[in-house]
């Protein structure tokens, strides 16, 4: 499969995420439905991982131990603050600022691994941009 047909999916997980998770916090404290959810996606994930044999833990570097360190806080500080929103607010007001995160990954990759913008990106980007703003009007 291609990456296209995988990110696809990742989106259609992303948003059936948004659905469950909001229904999840329902009468519960936000961190402790962050500390649930987290431990079923280390099950999951170790699971995948055994069952799929890619458990040479010494393939990894030093360098891929920092960076996917530095991943898991920026994920959960993004599921932390996740959680809070959704149960401060409408998924359908929550979702639409989440995906934001296109942008600001954009801009990372610029600032930190001299990825390129050509002009259909830039406009990609001012769309999302003005699709998150008519959505909370």
């Amino acid at each position: 499969m291609s990456f296209r047909i995988w990110a696809l999916l990742s989106a259609l997980f992303a948003g059936a995420t948004a659905v469950l998770a909001k229904k999840g916090v329902e009468d519960v404290p936000a961190n402790l439905a962050l500390a649930v959810r987290v431990l079923f996606v280390l099950a999951f994930s170790a699971i995948l991982a055994f069952s799929t044999r890619q458990t040479n833990w010494a393939s990894l570097s030093k360098q891929n131990w920092l960076y996917l360190g530095l991943s898991a806080v920026a994920t959960f500080l993004s599921w932390l603050c996740y959680f809070r929103a959704l149960q401060l607010g409408d998924v359908a007001k929550v979702a639409p600022i989440d995906k934001l995160s296109f942008v600001f990954a954009v801009i990372l990759g610029v600032v930190f691994l001299h990825e390129k913008v050509d002009a259909k990106l830039a406009g990609g980007l001012a769309l999302i941009v003005a699709g998150v703003v008519v959505t909370l009007l």
